[in-house]
């Protein structure tokens, strides 16, 4: 940033011997200061997804450098490198790869070329192009091969966007209107009043970014619909400020001024367009990521204003100062700011007081709690994240669920029948309805609503496992297996599927094929316990002793703690006639769970036994 800033805000000199000079050391200095702990980029930065960005502004300053190579045999550019302008080109298409506003640094290659290099008046060229003057070859345009530099670039950037094209199609992402509600308002004065205000908001975060926010959609910021709001205040002073710096950027006979004015609003506004709305629609309303380049612009705003303060202040230490001091509270900020991105939980409680109307802001928060096993507070957020938006079918989804697991059937089937029919192709509430009006015992809507759930999502082995339950319930044991088997099919590693196949054909006199099945689940995961558990179980009521014993003692040895396992074990040795390795391990069993009534009775039955067999060896 140091090596960019000095030539935007210094200009672009050469040394005799093609070494770049750096005029401004002290403000592209501040400037690069000022870029580095900027708030704003905290998101990029601790947040993975900004990996994105970052390689974007690398990929898209390297651009901007190599394109200044191109000048360095003659500062004047009657000579320049065709093979650095092309370079610059290539480093642009890998920025747009990086991310869709890489390739807006062709644009200001461009700008940056008819201003620097050719020193271009961009107030006399329009009024030259207004009155026809065929004078125009007399700003050495042509003789100094702007033209031509501009016809790559345009042509480089054609080519890029044609081979995007190729590749993912022309069709934009879509968008609900709960990511961007203006782009959705049926009024083009509601759409474009909002837009502007977005605008505003973005330039307020670039001038005090205090009020940081990972999520901005879903009712954070409420439209303005009419011309009594308040808010429309803050269109009018950005379009003020932006009217007043393009009239000095334009206007002003001081050259110096006019191109770092025009410098700093291209920065600024250029790489912005694409998330500007004007084009297409865009999936957010503000997000702090699309404006680490613009802010750039905004950094040779402020420092260039800082340089014109000083030269008029008379105490500039007192100016000093306060610039240092800017930059420290931006430091603390951005500590701060870090610090919340650690955490899942102080990301989304941070975000509560920014946008304490966003919906889903609420539901990450409560979607964190019921993570962590605290389903009373999750509820409050969820009916929360409802109530700020009626049709948030994710949050009814969440919140129908936990009050299934504790047993609120009305209120949860409610919810998920309200859910599937505002989003009727959404196959998670389908499923979870279906486990409700299972619990509720309405075995036909459950069936049908896991058929529906299937059909909007073919490979859904969660949902398989679900039918496969429920036919099992209406005894119904073929369609059962042929469920688990699906799901099995689809997710190789679905645990639950197997036990389950497995114990029906246990408990149905099917060992031969429970074994079969046990063993195929127990090589695809080999370190399921509860797999061993359950094939040992088959193997011991096959005689098969020995080999259920050593499936036993692995699956023990997996988990230790669970009483059944030992209880099992114990029955399988009593089975067998290891009577104290019987009584050991009843014990054991009676240790982790003394209410199992079946293993409290096969212990008795056991003691009794030993105490006859001590009476025989005594006799």
């Amino acid at each position: 940033m140091v090596d960019v800033f000095s030539i935007l805000l210094g200009g672009l000199q050469f040394t005799n011997k093609g070494r770049r000079l750096n005029l401004a050391p002290k403000t592209s200095l501040l400037a690069a200061l000022l870029f580095a702990v900027h708030p704003v980029h905290t998101e990029c930065v601790a947040g993975i997804v900004g990996r994105a960005d970052l390689l974007c502004a690398l990929f898209f300053l390297l651009s901007f450098l190599g394109y200044c190579k191109a000048f360095r045999e003659n500062k004047e550019g009657h000579h320049f490198s065709v093979f650095w302008v092309l370079v610059s080109v290539l480093l642009g298409a890998v920025a747009m790869l990086c991310k869709e506003q890489g390739i807006t640094i062709l644009g200001l290659n461009a700008v940056f070329d008819a201003l620097v290099i050719n020193k271009l008046n961009v107030l006399e060229f329009i009024q030259k192009l207004i009155r026809k003057d065929k004078l125009l070859e007399n700003a050495g345009l042509l003789r100094k091969g702007l033209l031509f530099r501009i016809t790559l670039l345009m042509s480089g950037g054609a080519s890029i966007l044609y081979i995007r094209w190729r590749i993912m199609g022309t069709g934009p992402p879509a968008f609900t209107e709960v990511d961007n509600p203006a782009s959705f308002a049926d009024s083009l004065f509601v759409r474009a009043i909002n837009y502007n205000y977005y605008y505003s908001l973005n330039a307020w975060l670039l001038l005090c970014p205090w009020w940081l926010c990972f999520d901005w959609s879903m009712g954070c910021i409420p439209l303005i619909k009419s011309v009594s709001d308040w808010r429309i205040i803050a269109l009018a002073a950005l379009w003020f400020c932006l009217i007043g710096l393009i009239c000095q950027a334009l206007c002003s006979e001081d050259s110096h001024k006019r191109r770092i004015l025009t410098l700093g609003l291209g920065f600024l506004i250029i790489p912005f367009l694409p998330a500007s709305n004007l084009f297409f629609r865009v999936g957010f309303v503000v997000a702090e990521r699309v404006i680490y380049l613009p802010s750039i612009g905004y950094c040779i705003l402020f420092t260039y204003g800082f340089t014109l303060l000083s030269k008029q202040a008379k105490k500039k230490k007192i100016l000093a100062v306060a610039v240092l001091g800017i930059l420290l509270i931006n430091v603390m900020r951005c500590a701060l700011r870090s610090s919340q991105w650690r955490s899942e939980e102080q990301l989304f409680r941070s975000a509560l007081s920014v946008c304490p109307l966003n919906a889903k802001v609420h539901y990450n928060v409560g979607k964190n709690l019921a993570d962590k096993g605290n389903q009373s507070a999750a509820i409050k957020y969820y009916r929360e994240a409802v109530r700020l938006n009626p049709k948030y079918v994710h949050a009814m989804n969440n919140l129908g669920n936990i009050l299934k697991e504790r047993n609120e059937l009305q209120e949860a089937e409610e919810l998920l029948s309200l859910a599937v029919q505002i989003q009727p192709d959404f196959a998670a509430a389908w499923m979870n309805l279906g486990i409700v009006q299972n619990s509720l015992r309405r075995f036909e809507e459950a069936e049908q609503s896991y058929w529906t759930a299937i059909k909007h999502r073919r490979k859904y082995p969660d949902c398989y496992y679900n039918l496969g339950r429920l036919y099992a319930d209406l005894n119904r044991h073929i369609d059962a297996l042929n469920a688990w088997r699906n799901a099995t099919v689809l997710k190789p590693e679905h645990s639950l599927a197997w036990n389950n196949m497995i114990i029906l054909l246990d408990n149905t006199g099917n060992l031969a094929q429970a074994e079969a099945v046990g063993r195929e689940a127990l090589e695809l995961i080999p370190n399921d316990h509860s797999l061993m558990f359950s094939l040992a179980n088959v193997l011991g009521k096959s005689q098969k002793y020995k080999e259920s014993e050593a499936l036993f003692l692995k699956a023990i040895k997996a988990n230790p703690n669970a009483a059944s396992y030992h209880g099992n074990l114990a029955v399988l040795y009593h089975r067998w006639g290891n009577l104290d390795l019987a009584k050991k391990h009843y014990e054991v069993s009676l240790k982790l769970d003394p209410t199992a009534p079946g293993t409290k009775e096969n212990y008795n039955l056991l003691r009794r036994k030993l105490e006859q067999l001590q009476k025989k060896g005594g006799a």
